[in-house]
């Protein structure tokens, strides 16, 4: 599928590529979602969370520069070259989460930043620079990134992993 750029195109993406990720999780057997391995030391939870994590960070990002501020991203204390590092304090946080907590928190947050794309139109999604806190890219560069294109590669590990012996 072709980055989109287009809100229909990105709206598509999003549902296509989240019914994928959801339908790829159903094929893990329940006990299995929290074994690692999904990821190097990840179980399928783990990365649940992750992209709720993501989310929670993109919507967070739009609110504030909704507010005229400038959000801190990728997260306060981050920057984008700390990645992995973030990525690990996010793993941290949501160890003890229970199963049943992360699927919902995801398909909330999910359905709230799908909420999100639906509500602009295609210039204000688009249009580099068209809002001063995503700096030289633009909003829909964001959502992509945070929606369907983290579901394929979450959808492609968890494949992969329900393919492995256990």
């Amino acid at each position: 599928m072709p980055r989109p750029a287009t809100r229909a195109d990105l709206l598509a993406a999003i549902d296509t590529e989240f019914a994928r990720l959801m339908s790829e999780v159903e094929r893990v057997p329940p006990d299995d979602r929290l074994r690692p391995g999904a990821c190097d030391h990840w179980s399928v939870k783990d990365l649940l969370f992750h992209l709720d994590a993501w989310h929670e960070m993109v919507l967070g990002w739009e609110a504030a520069g909704s507010r005229g501020e400038k959000p801190e991203i990728p997260a306060p204390g981050y920057t984008w070259a700390q990645i992995p590092a973030l990525n690990d304090e996010i793993h941290r946080r949501g160890k003890d989460c229970p199963w049943d907590e992360v699927a919902a928190r995801l398909r909330g947050s999910a359905a709230r930043v799908r909420a999100l794309a639906e509500a602009h139109a295609d210039a204000d999604l688009f249009t580099k620079q068209r809002y001063p806190w995503t700096g030289t890219t633009s909003l829909g560069a964001y959502l992509v990134s945070c929606t369907s294109s983290h579901y394929a590669w979450a959808s492609r590990l968890i494949r992969r992993f329900a393919k492995a012996p256990a």
